[in-house]
C-alpha cells in the first residue's frame, strides 16, 4: 500500500482553522517554517478518526513561544515552561505547543529535557512511532519513524527499542495497552508486549492519579476486551489492580454493550472488573473520588442479583440500599444471563429505575406523643417499627405500627405515661 505524503486541507479542516491558522502564523512570524502539527492529531486522521485536541511542535524553545504568542495577543499558560509545553488559549480553543526536545535523563516517571531544532532527534523521543508523525501547515507529511504505516495498519509499536522507552517513563506500558484498546487492529507488536511484561513492576513507582487516569481511558475505548486480556496475559493487569479477578465477566459486559449499542460506562466496566469485596482497598489504592467511591460501595452493598426475586423482596432491598447500585449490579449480571433469565434481568432494571422511594408513616413526634422521651431508646424504637413496617411491605399503618410496640422486645418508655 502506497503510504500517503500529504493531507489535503480540503479534506482535513482542522489544518487550516481559524484558530490553529493564527498559533501558526504567530510561530512562523518569528520564525519561518518552525512549526508542524503532530501527535494524535496526524494520527487520527491518517486512521480516518475525529480529530480533538490539536498539538504543535515547534523548533523555537519555550520562551521564544511565548514571546512570538505574546506578539499576536495570544494568551498563554506556561506551567509546563521547564518540560518545554506552553499552552495557547485562542477562540475558546486551547493548543499544546511543545519545544523540539531530547532526554538528557530519566527516571521512569519524569525527563530532564534540552532543546534541538533537529525533527528526527525530537521524534525518537516520543512514545510510538504513530505518534511521530509530523504535519506541516500545507499538509505534507514527515515521517521519521515509518509511523504512517503502523498508523494505516492498526499496528501500536515502541519507537526503537521498547525497553529503553519504557524505562523512560513506565506509565508507557499502560498507554501501550490503552492504544492498543483504540486502535489495534492486529495482534500487539511482540517485542512491545515482551518488554511490557519484563518492566511491568516498573509501574510500582507510578501515582495512583496517573495509573488511574490510563486506566479509565482504556475502558472508555469500544471494545477494550483484547486489551485487557492481553494486560492479564501480561501481567500488567495484577500489577496495577491486584483485585482485577473478573477480567471475563468484563468482557462479557462490554461484549453485550456493543451488541445492545449501549453507550459504554468505563466505570461500570471497572466495577465488572474487579472484586467488589475489595472495594476499600481498591478505592484507597487508586485514591478514587468521594463519588467513584460512593457508587463502588453501592455496588458492593446491592449483593447479588437473582433474576427470580419478587418485586416486593427487590423493593424491600431498595429502602434501606442505594438504588443505583442495585442498577449498575444487574446490568453486570444480565450480560451472563439469556431468554428467560435475561429478560427478568431487564424487567428488574426498568422496575429499579421507575422505583420511587414510601415513606415511612411514623415520626418520633408519634412516639413521644405515647409517652416516649427523646433518647436512644427511641432511636432504636423507630428503628424496630421501621423493620417491621418493611417487612410488611409498606403496608401497615401508623396506629397499626404503634400498637405492635408492646411485641418489639425494644425496651420500655423513659417517662411521661404509664
Amino acid at each position: 500500500m502506497t503510504q500517503p505524503t500529504r493531507l489535503d486541507p480540503a479534506t482535513h479542516t482542522w489544518l487550516c482553522s481559524p484558530a490553529s491558522t493564527k498559533v501558526i502564523d504567530a510561530l512562523q512570524a518569528a520564525r519561518a517554517d518552525s512549526v508542524r502539527f503532530v501527535g494524535g492529531c496526524v494520527r487520527n486522521a491518517l486512521m480516518d478518526r475525529p480529530v480533538s485536541d490539536i498539538d504543535f511542535a515547534t523548533q523555537l524553545e519555550p520562551q521564544a513561544v511565548i514571546d512570538a504568542l505574546h506578539a499576536a495577543d495570544i494568551r498563554t499558560i506556561d506551567n509546563a515552561k521547564d518540560h518545554g509545553t506552553i499552552m495557547a488559549l485562542v477562540m475558546g480553543s486551547t493548543f499544546e505547543i511543545t519545544s523540539l526536545r531530547r532526554d538528557i535523563e530519566t527516571d521512569g516517571r519524569h525527563a530532564k529535557v534540552t532543546f534541538t531544532e533537529d525533527w528526527e532527534e525530537d521524534s525518537k523521543r516520543r512514545d510510538f512511532t504513530f505518534n511521530a508523525i509530523y504535519c506541516a501547515p500545507d499538509g505534507t507529511l514527515y515521517d521519521p519513524q515509518n509511523g504512517i504505516k503502523d498508523a494505516r495498519e492498526g499496528h501500536i509499536a515502541f519507537i526503537g527499542d521498547p525497553e529503553e522507552r519504557i524505562k523512560e517513563d513506565y506509565l508507557r506500558i499502560l498507554r501501550f495497552f490503552r492504544f492498543f484498546a483504540w486502535y489495534g487492529k492486529t495482534r500487539p507488536d511482540r517485542e512491545s508486549l515482551k518488554a511490557c511484561a519484563r518492566l511491568k513492576d516498573g509501574m510500582d513507582a507510578l501515582s495512583a492519579e496517573r495509573i488511574w487516569t490510563e486506566l479509565k481511558k482504556t475502558l472508555a475505548a469500544p471494545d477494550p476486551s483484547k486489551a485487557l486480556r492481553w494486560m492479564r496475559t501480561a501481567e500488567v493487569l495484577q500489577v496495577i489492580l491486584p483485585q482485577s479477578i473478573h477480567v471475563d465477566r468484563a468482557c462479557t459486559l462490554i461484549a453485550y454493550e456493543n451488541k445492545n449499542d449501549i453507550k459504554p460506562d468505563p466505570f461500570l466496566r471497572f466495577m465488572a472488573l474487579i472484586d467488589e469485596r475489595k472495594w476499600r482497598e481498591i478505592a484507597k489504592n487508586l485514591k478514587l473520588s468521594n463519588v467513584e467511591k460512593a457508587r463502588l460501595k453501592a455496588f458492593f452493598d446491592a449483593g447479588p442479583v437473582d433474576p427470580q426475586e419478587d418485586y416486593m423482596d427487590v423493593s424491600r432491598r431498595f429502602y434501606r440500599k442505594v438504588v443505583a447500585g442495585f442498577v449498575d449490579a444487574a446490568k453486570i449480571a444480565i450480560a451472563g444471563y439469556d431468554g428467560d433469565d435475561h429478560r427478568d434481568l431487564e424487567d428488574l432494571i426498568e422496575f429499579a429505575q421507575e422505583w420511587e422511594r414510601p415513606v415511612f408513616p411514623v415520626k418520633a413526634a408519634d412516639l413521644m406523643a405515647q409517652g416516649y422521651s427523646e433518647g436512644r431508646e427511641l432511636g432504636d424504637l423507630l428503628w424496630a417499627l421501621e423493620d417491621e413496617w418493611i417487612r410488611s411491605g409498606f403496608a401497615l399503618s401508623t396506629s397499626e405500627l404503634i400498637a405492635k410496640i408492646g411485641n418489639l422486645g425494644t425496651g420500655g418508655k423513659s417517662g411521661g405515661q404509664g
